[in-house]
């Protein structure tokens, strides 16, 4: 059938004139893009999928402050086609080598009317999906584009069930909303109360947004290599069932872009797939970025950690010492460098160490600790039990301040051999005017990303621009929080994440780049500390999640108290990985329920993590991504009988097996639980 489709746009191509018909097709043949000119001269494209219409003719253009509309009256100058093929290692990451492989179609176009100018739009069409860009070339009588709008549709053909959060121009931090395409409202979630900042000028979505209709097709909308532009947000026109970029505008400017020609767009990506687990295992995000620019980063290592952050969130201490009750002390570092030495855990994030908490304070000092933190006896102090320190650089959004102080904040960790900063955006931004994910803030994520690696720094920003896929390019971006995380469990007033929470990350948000989630909290009820707040989880979900949730940091989040007060279900957080050769993912259904495996890169071993929503489920996993014809250890963490979410939260089972990649094992999932297990390979 797929041939027969080829050979029918290959004939039509064929009847139309060629000077306005383009196509291109994936490696397998499965995704088609169509490109066309219409009349007027306006380029558009349409996608299929096999016998389905995935994208319905769709209009590309802009709108500009400095000259007429970029939208009509185009003709092709040239077009060409190329394949590409190669297989490239991530230096870490969910696995190993990346196979890059797709077919490329390069459109030129010239506008037939003064003044003239040229696009070029490229189309790169993998058997996950596509991605495509403009390009706007070098050329006479104009050196700089002052972009209003981009105007880049997606058409849709069926009222798809989506998955989406509000498109946001502060936060990404809402819970995931699942609706019918024509019932996204996202103005309704306005001004929400737990929310340090927000604002939701259209009813659009952010990405990476899901869709699943009829014939189990899988959609994810999202942008790959967002540099020196604005973040997009996707306008939902719920009645023509059909997405169109918004960009992240400024409050400072009659524009949304600056840029001086030339220069190329961010891609727009639409991953494609028959099912769920294929959107995970999907490296279309990456791919549509440049290779390594940094060379050599073996400075940084993948690794666990804990640190003084969650007790902060149970108010047990404090960020600030005005209260009397700060948290970030020499003292207190050291109880936790002590806890991770023991466990196999070779970090340590302290937060609250530096001056500026305080609101009578003078802002932020990215280099002066309170008086009761001695930085240099805590960074001796952890080298001598082989455990690092994680720098913590909050700004309160006053990024002006820490712009000022970067590099001598970068060079301090230099001089202490610290490799890695935690940075913090939390609350509107100084300058005024500006939103987090607007160009200002882009640019500003990406100088820092290649200034820390000036003096050998990796970061991990929350309240981030979404990950885009550039830590192939920059592999310092390690991770990005972006989403709503861990800590809304502990305060937030609607209730802490609803069980389905990360089902529905696993196919959203996490198809962006790693997820600095915060796993790993076993005292789920809060009775020492709060009453009204829980996490909505199991014990066995919260150990699955090392594995679900990929970071090359992962935080072992709660209190040392809590972990050795369970020892047994401690001991998966100590020998799980974080760094991998290959993932697969078993089964999954966005919303419901996920099941991924991986292979620990150093050892051979592997990991499994399973999650459910507010819905029990069973399993029976083969474990035929085994080696074949070894032998491993499999230790299961799995919900007792009784557990429930809610109820009896931390009543976990442990069993032990010798399994093969012949063996099976039958996973009994409570509501809102899951499983954990290690395997490991015996001799």
């Amino acid at each position: 059938m797929v041939l027969l489709v080829m050979l029918i746009l290959v004939s039509a191509c064929g009847k139309m004139n060629s000077s306005v018909d383009k196509w291109i097709a994936s490696p397998d043949g499965n995704t088609e893009v169509l490109f066309h000119l219409t009349e007027e001269g306006r380029p558009t494209y349409k996608v299929m999928f096999g016998d389905d219409k995935i994208i319905d003719e769709s209009f590309l253009g802009f709108t500009l402050k400095d000259g007429k509309a970029l939208k009509d009256n185009f003709k092709i100058l040239n077009s060409a086609r190329t394949t590409f093929n190669e297989t490239w290692q991530m230096p870490w990451g969910e696995q190993l080598d990346v196979v890059n492989n797709y077919n490329e179609l390069t459109v030129e176009l010239q506008e037939t009317t003064a003044p003239n100018r040229k696009l070029n739009i490229v189309f790169k069409v993998y058997d996950d999906g596509l991605g495509f860009r403009y390009e706007f070339p070098e050329q006479e009588g104009w050196s700089e584009a002052l972009i209003a709008e981009e105007h880049t549709e997606f058409n849709l053909t069926e009222d798809y069930k989506t998955f989406w959060i509000p498109g946001d121009w502060e936060i990404y931090e809402h819970t995931y909303k699942t609706t019918k395409f024509s019932d996204i409202d996202a103005v309704k979630y306005r001004n929400h109360p737990n929310l340090a900042q927000t604002y939701i000028p259209h009813n659009a979505v952010n990405t990476p947004v899901t869709l699943v209709g009829k014939n189990n097709i899988h959609l994810s909308f999202h942008e790959a290599a967002l540099v020196d532009y604005s973040g997009m947000t996707l306008g939902v026109d719920t009645k023509n069932l059909a997405f169109e970029s918004i960009l992240v505008g400024s409050d400072n400017t009659n524009y949304k872009v600056k840029r001086s020609l030339p220069f190329k767009t961010p891609w727009r990506t639409i991953q494609i797939t028959k099912n769920a687990p294929d959107l995970i295992e999907s490296n279309l995000i990456v791919n549509l970025n440049e290779p390594n620019k940094l060379g050599d980063v073996s400075w940084f290592k993948p690794m666990k950690y804990t640190g003084i952050w969650w007790e902060m969130h149970l108010d047990k201490t404090t960020w600030d010492m005005a209260s009397g009750r700060h948290g970030a002390t020499t003292e207190n570092a050291k109880k936790y460098i002590d806890f991770s030495a023991k466990n196999n855990i070779k970090g340590v994030l302290v937060e609250g160490w530096n001056t500026g908490w305080s609101s009578d304070e003078n802002g932020f000092d990215f280099v002066t600790p309170y008086p009761d933190y001695d930085l240099n006896e805590v960074v001796r102090y952890g080298k001598e039990k082989g455990v690092d320190i994680i720098m913590h650089h909050e700004t309160f959004g006053g990024v002006d301040r820490y712009i000022k102080q970067q590099d001598s904040a970068f060079a301090l960790m230099k001089s202490l051999g610290i490799h890695s900063v935690k940075s913090g955006y939390v609350f509107k931004l100084t300058p005024k005017g500006e939103y987090h994910h607007g160009q200002f803030m882009v640019n500003h994520h990406n100088n820092s990303i290649i200034k820390a690696s000036d003096y050998e720094i990796a970061i991990n920003p929350h309240e981030p621009i979404k990950a885009t896929g550039l830590r192939r390019t920059y592999p310092n971006t390690i991770s990005r929080e972006g989403l709503r995380g861990q800590e809304f469990n502990a305060w937030a007033s609607d209730g802490g994440n609803p069980p389905e929470h990360l089902s529905i990350v696993a196919f959203t948000r996490m198809l962006a780049g790693p997820i600095d989630f915060t796993p790993g909290i076993f005292n789920i009820k809060f009775n020492e500390y709060k009453t009204e707040n829980q996490v909505n989880t199991t014990l066995a979900q919260q150990l699955a999640l090392y594995v679900v949730i990929y970071s090359p940091v992962q935080m072992a989040a709660d209190l040392v108290e809590h972990y050795e007060a369970n020892p047994k279900a401690l001991q998966f957080i100590k020998d799980v990985g974080v760094d991998w050769t290959q993932t697969k993912v078993l089964n999954g259904e966005v919303g419901d329920y996920v099941t991924i495996a991986r292979e620990e890169r150093e050892t051979g071993n592997w990991f499994l993590g399973s999650i459910t929503d507010e819905n029990s489920r069973t399993f029976d996993v083969k474990l035929d991504f085994l080696e074949e014809g070894q032998n491993y250890k499999a230790t299961i963490y799995k919900d007792a009988k009784d557990a429930h979410w809610n109820n009896n939260p931390t009543a976990l089972d442990i069993e032990e097996l010798e399994v093969t990649s012949k063996s099976n094992i039958l996973l009994k999932l409570v509501e809102g639980g899951g499983a954990a297990i290690s395997l490991i390979k015996q001799e």
